[in-house]
């Protein structure tokens, strides 16, 4: 029995080690959840450019229809992963440490090869296989102990048999995977150069990303067992890309200026939500007039105090792109949370307006709504907010401005509806399900909001949140 449980902890340990991830290493709204994993940002505009990065690149590699979403990660290092077949995780320390869109679009690229090669499911499939010779060769090393036994081995050297007995199969083990893992990861590198130059992309971003890996690990690289890594070393793939990379006849192809731009934009808007103003002056200091560096300070100002000089800036931002929306949803983002929800009503709406509904900003004037007070707004909050859940309903804060508008309206049911939606996006199951029970009573049996809040009675969370029932 104690075999299999160091079998079984130890097939679990890899599982969690085989995500698929590169070995990088080291608005804005962030999510409220209080999850286990990594906390998440939630961005419309760097959303929207993150789907414009992938389209291509999933529809090349026959995923077109298959839904899957980029996720932002709250975390300064340089890392992307994959960990089922629907989402791949970038850390925003990626987006601003890729000078180039082709940079980012070569790590998306590489992890939509794990997506399309199915590699986390045969990882799976490995460590399962793994657990059976995992056992056998511990019973077989536990068979050796009690043969020494019987010979008369003394007690030291019984005791350094059964260490190297039940190690020696575990060690093996575990490079047989890593060998498995690095073949799946060039596996992701060739797919990600075949999507490339299927959608007439250069791969030479993926070779720059490398190639400051393999400066990051030159201080290592004589220190490491490279048959104990996950992915190969850098100057490795390097070496395995070069010649495929630069047989493309789109080697030389450069990023439309216009999606640079976006590019830039989108690493100003993180460096301004992210960093701290001193940090923010010294990569965007005053004397740069350009759209980056004036998006990065009017952030900054109005995330620390200076809201009247942040919407300053920002209406110089809407003078130049008036046609830009997540400007106006940046002003009325500055003027929510510096506590004047009439003001951003305006620029809210015409965020709304411009950019089809996005759900985030929909939320967002739905909570402004609700928060001006006026009465003769909450119709439209509850438009606007039963709009934003129907499309992303894991916003907690607009479920949560749901229930208030249904509470002014004296709709006590789905108030109580609305805010166990909340919980449950929140991650809270457990005050998630009373609110749901306590709508249920409200409810008509076998009403449609009756069948929503049973639903919620009766969800199952995954184990993961098992602690929050």
């Amino acid at each position: 029995m104690v075999a299999r449980k160091t079998v079984r902890a130890f097939a679990r340990a890899l599982c969690v080690a085989a995500v698929a991830a590169l070995p990088f290493h080291g608005a804005a709204a962030q999510s409220g959840a209080p999850q286990k994993g990594p906390p998440t940002i939630r961005d419309t505009e760097i959303e929207a450019l993150m789907r414009d990065y992938t389209r291509p690149i999933l529809k090349a590699a026959g995923l077109g229809q298959q839904n899957v979403e980029v996720v932002l990660i709250s975390d300064r290092s340089f890392n992307a992963f994959v960990a089922d077949g629907k989402r791949i995780f970038v850390n925003v320390g990626a987006l601003l440490d890729s000078k180039t869109p082709n940079q980012i679009i070569g790590v998306l690229a590489h992890e939509t090869g794990h997506i399309a090669g199915g590699h986390l499911a045969r990882m799976r499939q490995q460590v399962e296989g793994m657990q059976t010779m995992a056992i056998v060769t511990m019973l077989l090393a536990g068979a050796g102990i009690a043969a020494g036994a019987a010979s008369g081995m003394g007690g030291r050297d019984m005791g350094s048999a059964a260490a190297a007995g039940l190690i020696a199969p575990q060690e093996m083990i575990r490079r047989s995977l890593l060998t498995y893992q690095r073949g799946e990861e060039q596996a992701a590198d060739r797919s990600a150069v075949s999507y490339l130059n299927a959608t007439h992309q250069s791969a030479k971003g993926m070779i720059e990303t490398f190639q400051r890996f393999q400066e990051d690990q030159l201080f290592i690289s004589q220190r490491v067992d490279p048959y104990l890594l996950s992915h190969p070393m850098a100057r490795e793939r390097i070496a395995a890309l070069e010649t495929l990379a630069k047989a493309s006849p789109y080697y030389d192809a450069k990023d439309p200026p216009a999606l640079q731009e976006r590019h830039d934009m989108m690493r100003a808007k993180l460096v301004g939500f992210t960093e701290r103003p001193d940090a923010v002056a010294r990569k965007y200091p005053p004397s740069d007039a350009s759209m980056p560096a004036l998006y990065a300070r009017a952030i900054s100002a109005y995330r620390f105090g200076n809201v009247n000089g942040a919407i300053s800036q920002i209406d110089a931002l809407i003078a130049r792109q008036p046609d830009n929306p997540y400007f106006y949803e940046l002003k009325g983002q500055a003027l929510l949370e510096s506590g004047r929800a009439p003001d951003s009503v305006a620029p809210l709406r015409k965020a709304v307006a411009m950019t089809n509904g996005a759900p985030l900003i929909r939320a967002m004037l739905g909570q402004a709504l609700v928060q001006s007070g006026n009465p003769t707004y909450n119709e439209e909050a509850l438009r606007e907010l039963i709009l934003a859940t129907q499309r992303d309903p894991n916003s907690a804060g607009a479920w949560r401005s749901l229930a208030i508008a249904y509470g002014r309206k004296g709709d006590v049911a789905n108030a109580d509806l609305a805010a166990a939606h909340g919980y449950f996006a929140s991650g809270d199951f457990k005050i998630g399900r009373e609110l749901a029970a306590r709508a249920r009573q409200r409810f008509a049996t076998g009403t449609p909001g009756w069948l929503k809040a049973d639903d919620l009675v009766n969800f199952k969370p995954p184990k993961s949140a098992q602690n929050n029932r």
